[in-house]
């Protein structure tokens, strides 16, 4: 019966106070939309890779490499680590080395090809991680080294059905074959690693020596603990693995544990410290969602007590029949509950008719489904919210002396005045918050995009080296800066988008025996400077007329900087590199990014041998034209395999795919919060200006102008923003500066931010205001007059 009353009386005040009632469901739909939104991302985030059933023994072998006394966190071990840690710590019961995610070619008989995501892994991958064997037992699905595990989605494509796909045979990048040993269930969609079949990782140890030795790294080690061993424990044990390894027991490692399941959201260190992640965003969007639901809880509280007087003289009808305060409390905070509710609903339908737009978005798979997690978040911020929201008013409301308010004696208070003022004032400072926020991540963004790189990266492609390209390649390159539209093309170990290949093995006439200094190391051809549109500053580039330049080195900027050279004094320096080979100093190219702009430009060397992309220069206005002759060029010299290709700029847009996403997600937000608040903003408006009706009236009688009205009408309001502002500023300014940290280079924060936001919010907060002043304003004073 009560919820029936409760209900009945919701519905007749929301319809005798239409505009502030519509004003708080469209605040508290809008709040309780963007919670909902954030907690499943916030969600998806925290379960990646936390599937795994053996998950609290399941940890990633890194190292510490300490360079220049400063120390590196790097997930790349020594190809043989795995093999050897199980055998000699017991407290490690399966290890498994694998190597990075890659595309490469399966084929059946000769008339089925697919490109998937590949990689070779140990033998004991399957038990370590739980992805699940359709068919194949994980203790030996993988000890010949001529097996491969496909998934269900590859079994199903090449043959149909799982039952089908064990013990076929399939041909990899079309050199030799493997035996289907094993299918395993497509890979969940909250795993960092998407892949479609593994193969051995001895298999990628016959093909390449260098794994098997302790100097050099690359490959991932992943462990499985044994019950009751401890991580750190145990990585006091393995610390000083690799130094007792090492050849000449000259070694910069140190090995620790980290838990699989962290390393997505703990993924940031600083010399040798964990230092944030991606729990930075969790973290961030957590706290909006907490600040959009406060800002319309915020608009509930301020409406419902700006209102009181009209309320006022029920509660003292209903004190003077017997209603004692604790009943009229119940009656507000159920009034509140039930907006809340039928906002929660609301809020609902609209997630699941924009999900798919948010998925979009942040490239994510999310669905929406009656999970006990989302029942029990609903319920807990419908009564979060439906409390913050109604406690106020009912407390407001209900210490009325009922004497007093059917005597009409009940005016305002100075207190409540001033908190209503407070909660407007924080209702804007969060706003001018996230609107800054917004412009900064948007202008790095935008100053990543579009900075100077070093190179040219417009219109240049790349591709892999395959098939009989490794054999031909003299021809290859010949034939390909043939065709019409390839404005030039060169062969290259990099793709100049993340640290591929580095060494600390340079040796130079003034180096310190002490020094470690880590090199990226980048083979080239004679080609490859043009291409890529690099800029020389001292010295020259490989030429062929010189003949004999496979003794030669070209560094970069930083490399000679880092040696105590000038570009000019270092060329003709000699370089021994590996203590194999000398190399004599033949030019220095202007610094550039061969990596995310996080990073400082690090050292860098080129020299000539081989190498396995190529990279395609293409004029402007060609590129639908060459690129075809490109690919006839590819499959006439690779027949049988499938031509992959990536525009330079577009992966290069991919490293900072992470802000982009971030910025968009938190504009969107903070739309959101500036509609909040000048929801606000509109209904207190509102209700000053009906209040005022009279006094205007008077006003206008006395020969006010409109603009005098609206400008009365809106002074109070505008200082509320100014405080906002003068509040905000130093707030986000300290944020966004922490925020701007993590990169190397980066936007200054100018003033021109902060006064372009101050503007905004003003002009936001005029344009809110304004149209109820405006209204107001224009009302003709003898029916502002007419009853008195």
């Amino acid at each position: 019966m009560k919820l029936k009353y409760y209900l009945r009386i919701t519905l007749r005040n929301f319809f005798r106070h239409r505009v502030s009632s519509l004003v708080n469901l469209i605040g508290l739909t809008t709040g309780l939309t963007c919670a909902f939104f954030i907690y499943l991302w916030v969600q998806d985030e925290l379960s990646i890779n936390k599937f795994h059933e053996k998950d609290d023994r399941l940890f990633r072998v890194m190292e510490f490499q300490t360079y220049s006394n400063e120390m590196f966190a790097t997930n790349s071990t020594p190809g043989i680590l795995a093999e050897n840690l199980k055998i000699d710590f017991p407290d490690i019961k399966y290890a498994a080395t694998t190597t990075w995610v890659g595309k490469s070619l399966l084929t059946y008989n000769n008339d089925k090809y697919f490109k998937e995501e590949s990689f070779h892994v140990g033998e004991d991958y399957f038990n370590i991680f739980t992805y699940p064997l359709l068919a194949g037992n994980p203790d030996d699905v993988l000890k010949d080294k001529s097996s491969i595990c496909i998934s269900r989605n590859l079994a199903e494509k090449f043959f149909g059905d799982v039952e089908s796909a064990v013990g076929e045979t399939l041909r990899y990048e079309n050199d030799r074959d493997f035996i289907v040993t094993g299918v395993f269930e497509n890979i969940p969609k909250n795993s960092t690693y998407r892949f479609d079949f593994v193969l051995p990782f001895e298999d990628f140890k016959d093909d390449n020596e260098w794994v098997k030795s302790w100097g050099n790294n690359g490959p991932h080690t992943y462990v499985i603990l044994e019950e009751g061993a401890e991580q750190q424990a145990v990585t006091e044990k393995i610390s000083g693995y690799v130094k007792s390894k090492n050849e000449d027991g000259d070694s910069n490692v140190d090995l620790f544990l980290k838990k699989y399941s962290e390393q997505y959201l703990y993924g940031k260190y600083t010399n040798g410290v964990q230092d944030g992640g991606r729990i930075e965003y969790v973290r961030l969007f957590s706290i909006i969602a907490i600040f959009i639901l406060v800002i319309a809880c915020i608009n509930f509280m301020n409406l419902s007590t700006a209102r009181a007087s009209k309320r006022a003289h029920e509660v003292g009808v209903r004190k003077a029949i017997g209603a004692d305060r604790q009943t009229l409390i119940k009656q507000f905070i159920g009034e509140s509950l039930l907006i809340t509710i039928f906002s929660m609903v609301l809020a609902y339908l609209f997630v699941l008719l924009l999900l798919p737009q948010f998925n979009f978005i942040t490239d994510k798979e999310i669905s929406l489904e009656l999970t006990p997690q989302i029942i029990t978040f609903s319920i807990a911020t419908v009564i979060m919210t439906g409390f913050l929201a109604g406690s106020y008013p009912a407390l407001y409301l209900t210490h009325f002396n009922p004497v007093k308010v059917l005597k009409g004696e009940i005016k305002s208070s100075a207190g409540e005045i001033w908190a209503r003022k407070g909660l407007v004032i924080f209702q804007f400072t969060i706003t001018i918050i996230l609107i800054v926020g917004v412009i900064v991540i948007h202008k790095q963004t935008s100053y990543a995009l579009t900075k100077n790189l070093g190179y040219d990266r417009d219109n240049v492609v790349f591709f892999s080296q395959e098939g009989t390209i490794q054999d031909k390649r003299d021809a290859f390159f010949t034939e390909l800066r043939k065709i019409p539209g390839v404005a030039s093309a060169a062969g290259t170990s990099h793709t100049l988008l993340h640290q591929m290949n580095n060494t600390s093995g340079l040796d130079w006439r003034t180096k310190q025996p002490e020094e470690r200094i880590l090199f990226e190391n980048i083979r080239v051809d004679h080609e490859f400077q043009k291409t890529m549109g690099m800029e020389l500053i001292a010295g020259r580039w490989f030429d062929k007329q010189f003949g004999a330049d496979s003794t030669k080195i070209v560094m970069n900027e930083a490399a000679v900087k880092v040696m105590g050279f000038t570009p000019e004094e270092a060329i003709g320096e000699t370089i021994k590199l590996w203590e194999e080979h000398d190399l004599q100093i033949v030019g220095v190219l202007k610094d550039f990014h061969y990596q995310s702009i996080h990073r400082e430009v690090d050292p860098a060397f080129f020299w000539l041998g081989n190498t396995w992309n190529t990279a395609v220069r293409l004029e402007a206005g060609k590129e639908v034209l060459a690129m075809t002759k490109v690919q006839e060029l590819y499959e006439t010299f690779c027949p049988g395999f499938i031509f992959e290709y990536e525009f330079l700029d577009k992966s290069y847009q991919e490293l900072y795919e992470s802000e982009t996403r971030i910025g968009t997600l938190s504009s969107y937000f903070a739309g959101f919060a500036i509609l909040i608040s000048c929801l606000g903003l509109f209904g207190l408006a509102t209700f000053t200006a009906e209040r005022r009706l009279k006094e205007i009236g008077i006003r206008k009688v006395l020969g006010a102008s409109v603009s005098n009205i609206v400008m009365m009408l809106s002074k109070d309001f505008t200082r509320l923003v100014g405080i906002s502002i003068i509040i905000a500023i130093p707030i986000s300014y300290y944020f966004m500066d922490k925020w701007l940290e993590s990169f190397a280079y980066k936007i200054d924060l100018s003033f021109w931010i902060f006064v372009g936001t101050a503007i905004i919010s003003l002009m936001i907060a005029w344009l809110t205001v304004s149209s109820q002043a405006l209204r107001a304003a224009n009302v003709n004073p003898s029916k502002c007059l007419k009853d008195e």
